[in-house]
């Protein structure tokens, strides 16, 4: 699924968006200036279609594919909010301990798109658990403007223990061979690196897509193999690369960095029109591979 509008939307349409999705802006703010651009001939709707997911097309992997098992699954966090859920997705034929992944979605809920990538990771073998940080709250909403609200009235450090405790929770799955992954995008992607920081032990590997590094004082805890993923117009999240760069030289942290040339924000989420097929494949080729040779 490709969205060919996004070669006629400027790149200050995905700044302004970008900005709006993470707080930075107002949702008035952001239509007045999508409005300005009307000028130049492109429509609200077609503005509004294009930045805004559209998951009923984006999905690559049914949730009735035979080749998986889908459930929803609890478990205890009682440093973050008590009790916490998420989707886990495993292979429907699995004869031996099994590599695990952990799946963490954005800063708006676990949106369809999030469920979909646990899918295909089941799919290719791993047992994969996406938990939802709203569960709190009675799930992601179905809407990512209310799931984003809704993220940003919860307390970030008991979203934090959540997804320090959905780690431990799905090391301990009866069918896993002991080594945990954890890919996250944008927000997802910062908790991946904090994943890594927090608890020298806690993953065996981090794929961290467009995300934020964690607390300067907790990266001297890094031991896990990263593959940080860019796209080189996410000004940013790409500033404060270099200062992590050094610090995971620094540290001696083992890890890849891969810019992905003309891509934006968001790249790899194929609900939007920020989705570029090229790179989001050969990205998502590279986490694969990643984890296959970290965690077996």
């Amino acid at each position: 699924m490709e969205h060919n509008q996004s070669t006629a939307i400027p790149q200050e349409a995905f700044d302004w968006y970008d900005e709006y999705a993470h707080g930075g802006m107002d949702r008035r703010t952001f239509l007045r200036k999508l409005g300005s651009l009307t000028a130049v001939g492109l429509s609200m709707s077609v503005l509004t279609s294009a930045l805004l997911p559209n998951y009923a097309i984006a999905q690559q992997v049914s949730f009735n594919d035979p080749d998986i098992i889908a459930t929803y699954e609890t478990f205890d966090s009682p440093l973050g909010y008590g009790t916490g859920q998420g989707y886990l997705v495993a292979p429907k034929s699995i004869v031996k301990k099994t590599p695990t992944i952990l799946v963490i979605h954005e800063n708006r809920g676990l949106n369809p798109y999030i469920k979909d990538v646990a899918r295909r990771l089941a799919k290719k073998g791993f047992i994969a658990f996406a938990p939802d940080a709203l569960y709190s709250l009675g799930g992601y909403p179905g809407n990512d403007d209310q799931g984003r609200s809704m993220q940003r009235s919860l307390d970030r450090s008991k979203i934090q223990n959540d997804f320090v405790a959905a780690a431990k929770y799905l090391n301990d799955h009866p069918l896993s061979n002991g080594k945990l992954g954890a890919v996250g995008f944008c927000f997802g992607g910062y908790i991946v690196n904090y994943l890594a920081a927090i608890d020298s032990s806690l993953i065996d590997a981090g794929v961290p897509f467009y995300g934020t590094p964690a607390a300067k004082e907790l990266r001297k805890n890094i031991k896990a193999p990263l593959m940080v993923q860019l796209g080189e117009l996410d000004k940013r999240v790409n500033k404060s690369w270099p200062e992590y760069e050094a610090d995971l030289k620094n540290f001696d942290v083992p890890y890849t960095m891969h810019l992905y040339k003309n891509a934006k924000h968001g790249f790899h989420n194929d609900s939007t029109a920020r989705y570029d097929k090229e790179n989001a494949e050969l990205a998502w080729e590279r986490t694969l591979k990643f984890f296959s040779e970290k965690l077996s």
